[in-house]
Parts: structure tokens; C-alpha cells; sequence
């Protein structure tokens, strides 16, 4: 498979996924998405083809964002990002933004798998698939996913 089409295929994806995990600070999740393609570009040759080459690049950018989030910790980078969103978008932009943080606050407080899941399930993943990408029952990850949505649910409101 040429590498082009794989990354025109798998970059938004990848974009979004890393979003979820950097609290929706963008310059650090491009930052992240293009150490997964740097690594799929290394193993690209590597590829067992055990399961779809989307599947094998959400393992990569899950296990990229957690080494991530690993190192930050080790470093107490600060969680807060300094945001100044009256100057740069309009009132509506401002709310929607406002909610998302919120919600990448929220998702930021789940454990590392229950994170990845959510993410995953929020970027349109078949359950299936997530239960491939995690390396776990289909079942326990339905289970997984309506107990992670409740807690959001409730942490969002708060």
C-alpha cells in the first residue's frame, strides 16, 4: 500500500484521536500525529496484515499518546492551556470551544484504557474493532463504553 494514500486515509482520524488526548491543545496533537506516521513510516514494511492498516495505526496513535501523556507527567507539564478565545472567535465559536474543553477535561480524567476507548468510540470504530485495537472482549467493551459514558455525562454537567 503506498504510503500517500495511507496517510490521506488515516491522518484526520489520527488528528482527532491525538485531540482527545491532548485536551484539544492542537499544536501538540498535530505534533503527535506526526510521530505516529514517522512510525508508521518505519514499520509500514513490518505490517503482518493481522488485522485492517487502520486498526494497526488507532494501536500506534493510542500507544504514541500514551508514552506522551507518560513523559508529561514525568516532566509536570501543566494540564491548563492558556487559552484566549474572546480575541480570536466569536461568542458562539467561544461556547462551542468552552464545551469541548470541558469534555476533553472530563475524558482526561478516565483512566488510559477507558480514554482510549472513549476516543475510539467517538471517532466511529466498530466496537469490534476497539475491542481489537484494546486487546479485549467485544463484550467488555460495550460494558466499558456505557459505564465511560455515564461517567462524561455526569462529569459534564457538574
Amino acid at each position: 500500500m503506498e504510503f500517500e494514500k495511507i496517510y490521506e486515509d488515516n491522518y484526520p482520524k489520527v488528528m482527532r484521536l491525538c485531540m482527545g488526548y491532548c485536551n484539544g491543545n492542537e499544536p501538540q496533537a498535530k505534533d503527535l500525529a506526526q510521530d505516529v506516521f514517522v512510525k508508521v513510516w518505519d514499520n509500514l514494511k513490518t505490517f503482518r496484515k493481522d488485522s485492517s492498516i487502520s486498526t494497526w495505526i488507532y494501536r500506534i496513535t493510542v500507544n504514541t499518546c500514551l508514552v506522551h501523556i507518560r513523559e508529561a507527567k514525568k516532566l509536570k507539564f501543566s494540564k491548563k492551556l492558556p487559552i484566549d478565545l474572546e480575541s480570536k472567535f466569536e461568542i458562539v465559536k467561544e461556547n462551542q470551544e468552552n464545551r469541548f474543553q470541558q469534555l476533553y477535561k472530563c475524558i482526561n480524567k478516565l483512566t488510559a484504557d477507558n480514554k482510549a476507548i472513549i476516543l475510539l468510540e467517538l471517532e466511529g470504530l466498530q466496537q469490534k474493532e476497539i475491542a481489537e485495537v484494546m486487546g479485549l472482549k467485544h463484550e467488555a467493551v460495550r460494558v466499558r463504553i456505557h459505564r465511560i459514558k455515564k461517567e462524561l455525562t455526569k462529569c459534564v454537567k457538574q
